[in-house]
């Protein structure tokens, strides 16, 4: 683990790629789904053969791996819900992410640590209360303030409430990225539409669509401002750890197991180097705009800082349908080999010409998100300045990479 600081980093893992770049960037801990009982089931890229090489290559980075087993569970889906506790459990994974009380229930029966997910709206002492019967990580509904987050802290110190394993409960909350318009999640809009529910992991996301307002009896259309009239900005508290974590916070979140690695490698890398300063006495306003301006890089639908936590105004929307990103990513080639020894990799320039300068991507499972300067150029073999489409290009990488390693152009966003 590279924190330097007493606060838990956890960030998203929906694919090896994203778990690699978590691990590479300084998170403390990651969450990710398998099979379909969790919130991002849609857009899950892992299996459950998959979980006893994650747990050991977790174990191995003193990283903790956590299994978010959080959608409501229905009697026919009970048999997969224990087979995946049971599975969890066997392959040494940290804890399970639940909201369902079956799951909860049968995680704890057989000494599987549980954590509470957002999806249970817990936002008040009584209700981690309740929890701590089963849990020892709660996450806290986004919609509070951080006066009400603190006071929630304060009664945790004062009753010493402890978890099933005997420590004392720890708060989590969500520090970046996407919001829903629904409290906590819970959400019927797609469900309703698409017979695809929210609930499940199956959401459609019509609420991040643009919308109009019609009078039905005249056909008249009311003006309004922003057409994406259920579609929040991504949260971003970069600016307000401080105040976060003086308020008994001792897990912060980001959002995004649907994204790229790339997403998880910036955010996590950005909120790490946010902590590790805090932790030092060096977290000084001058260097929130360039946090900012490098979280704005990847997947982001516009930033609402400090969201419900820190009072800010309502009525934050996207004002968009798309990412908001500053940086465009296009694909031009696949490693076809990587020499170790020299540290050179080669690929074919399938697309969009690259020259000594640009900013490039490679993603992969292994190598997880790696961002370089291109430079060295060469094409057949030959110092080149350009690579055009087609050309077999070969350039020097600063740290190791695997063929079949995606690779992308950066460029600003238009």
């Amino acid at each position: 683990m590279s924190s330097q600081s007493k606060i838990e980093l956890m960030s998203p893992a929906g694919s090896e790629a994203a778990l690699s770049a978590a691990i590479r960037a300084g998170a403390d801990s990651v969450y990710f789904g398998v099979g379909k009982l969790n919130m991002r089931a849609r857009s899950a890229d892992l299996s459950p053969e998959d979980l006893p090489r994650i747990a050991s290559l977790c174990r191995t980075a003193g990283v903790k791996s956590y299994l978010a087993l959080n959608t409501i569970v229905y009697d026919g889906e009970m048999e997969e819900m224990h087979a995946l506790c049971d599975a969890a459990k066997a392959a040494g994974v940290s804890a399970v992410i639940a909201t369902d009380i079956a799951t909860i229930e049968y995680a704890r029966s057989i000494g599987l640590e549980v954590h509470i997910s957002v999806q249970a709206n817990v936002t008040n002492f009584q209700a981690l209360e309740f929890y701590a019967r089963y849990a020892d990580t709660v996450v806290l509904a986004r919609e509070l303030s951080l006066e009400q987050i603190s006071a929630i802290a304060k009664k945790v110190q004062e009753k010493n409430l402890r978890g099933p394993s005997g420590e004392r409960i720890r708060l989590e909350l969500f520090a970046h990225g996407a919001l829903c318009v629904a409290v906590s999640g819970k959400c019927y809009m797609s469900l309703a539409q698409y017979d695809h529910s929210a609930n499940r992991g199956a959401c459609f996301q019509p609420c991040r669509r643009s919308y109009r307002v019609t009078d039905e009896e005249t056909g008249a259309e009311l003006v309004i401002d922003n057409k994406y009239v259920m579609s929040p900005k991504d949260i971003c508290t970069i600016q307000y750890l401080d105040k976060i974590t003086a308020a008994g916070i001792s897990v912060l979140k980001i959002e995004g197991r649907g994204r790229s690695a790339d997403y998880v490698e910036v955010t996590t890398r950005v909120y790490r180097e946010a902590l590790d300063a805090l932790a030092a006495g060096t977290y000084t306003p001058e260097k929130f705009d360039p946090w900012i301006a490098e979280l704005g890089k990847v997947f982001n639908r516009g930033f609402w800082h400090g969201g419900h936590y820190c009072g800010v105004k309502l009525g934050e929307w996207a004002g968009a349908a798309d990412s908001q990103a500053t940086e465009q990513r296009d694909e031009v080639g696949v490693l076809s080999n990587f020499f170790a020894k020299t540290g050179i990799a080669e690929f074919t320039v399938r697309r969009h010409a690259i020259k000594n300068g640009d900013s490039l991507l490679l993603e992969g499972p292994t190598t997880g998100a790696l961002r370089f300067t291109a430079k060295d150029l060469r094409v057949a073999g030959e110092p080149a300045d350009e690579a055009q489409p087609n050309d077999v290009v070969t350039l020097a990488l600063p740290r190791k990479a695997r063929r079949q390693d995606k690779v992308f152009l950066l460029t600003p966003r238009g």
